[in-house]
């Protein structure tokens, strides 16, 4: 039986760049969105159209999307955190508008100072400013899987906000792992409760590598039917507001893993690994990238020099 296609999408640009201390210049955003382009992604997040004295690091974001170069196939997605916001973003040409808050209190007062309910609100102002467009929108609900500061998230609490914004009819809706908290058993009964509960839904899973469980979360997803996952080039990104959180699952991690057990991403890993490797230099440290370290498993490397003389003294 052939293994269904799995979609990947990039959100390096915006989720990994805002969290750097060094400002990525322009020139430098454009190049890598449009090299992630030629890689094969279903999906990039380029930037987000938050004010830019709250995330300096992206006040390029109009620049950044009137001059990437559009690949045809490829959804150039942006965070979208209020109607000012909204407005912004439709001058710039996007194909779809990711909304986020989350699924724990406690977290959405410390990321977006406001109320859950509030939250809510606010979106669904968005979602109504956006409905006689083209674009698409998509809800990220964040913490879906535990909060650092909560603990363990009710699942009939991600399961009501999926419904609220099931019911303005948003019909693409991501689980986040915003901490690293989520596990493969956990992972697996979400993914199926989700999907059984609102099969009009699609669903995109969002995990960290915080406690080295990424991999093993989108097999379990993907055992589960889920075949849209968010990464991040090199592992970049994290979350200021949520404690020992550490970056997004590593996109050419991930890639790489899949390839090997035999799905179709459509991603070109050799491609990928190259745009990878331009990252230290552009965010002035090391990357957690496994995979650009190491090389793909296949990887050949020159036998010892002493090689051959061991084999005659044997």
């Amino acid at each position: 039986m052939s293994k269904p296609r799995i979609y990947m999408h990039d959100v390096a640009p915006r989720d990994g760049f805002q969290n750097e201390n060094v400002f990525i210049s322009t020139d430098d955003k454009v190049a890598i969105i449009d090299a992630l382009s030629e890689c094969g992604f279903a999906k990039i997040e380029a930037t987000s159209f938050t004010s830019p004295k709250a995330i300096p690091a992206l006040r390029d974001a109009e620049e950044v999307m009137h001059r990437i170069k559009r690949q045809p196939g490829v959804e150039y997605t942006v965070l979208i955190p209020n109607a000012r916001g909204a407005e912004r973003a439709l001058s710039c040409g996007i194909d779809e508008a990711n909304l986020v808050m989350s699924v724990s209190e406690t977290h959405n007062q410390a990321n977006l100072r406001m109320t859950r309910d509030q939250s809510a609100n606010q979106l669904s102002q968005i979602i109504e400013t956006l409905a006689d467009s083209s674009v698409a929108v998509n809800v990220s609900l964040s913490t879906a899987f535990g909060c650092p500061m909560e603990g363990n998230i009710a699942e009939s609490e991600v399961l009501r906000l999926v419904e609220h914004f099931a019911r303005q009819n948003v019909k693409r809706i991501s689980l986040c792992d915003t901490t690293g908290m989520a596990y493969p058993s956990q992972v697996r009964h979400i993914a199926r409760m989700a999907k059984a509960s609102f099969p009009k839904v699609t669903f995109t899973f969002h995990f960290h590598n915080t406690r080295g469980l990424a991999q093993s979360n989108v097999l379990a997803a993907i055992d589960a039917g889920i075949d849209r996952f968010d990464a991040s080039l090199g592992g970049l990104g994290g979350c200021p507001y949520a404690p020992g959180a550490s970056g997004n699952a590593c996109t050419e991690e991930v890639v790489h893993m899949l390839e090997l057990e035999g799905f179709n991403t459509g991603v070109d890993l050799q491609k990928l690994v190259a745009v990878a490797a331009r990252l230290p230099a552009l965010v002035e440290h090391d990357i957690p990238s496994q995979i650009l370290k190491a090389g793909h498993r296949l990887t050949k490397h020159p036998a010892p020099a002493n090689a051959q003389s061991m084999g005659k003294a044997a």
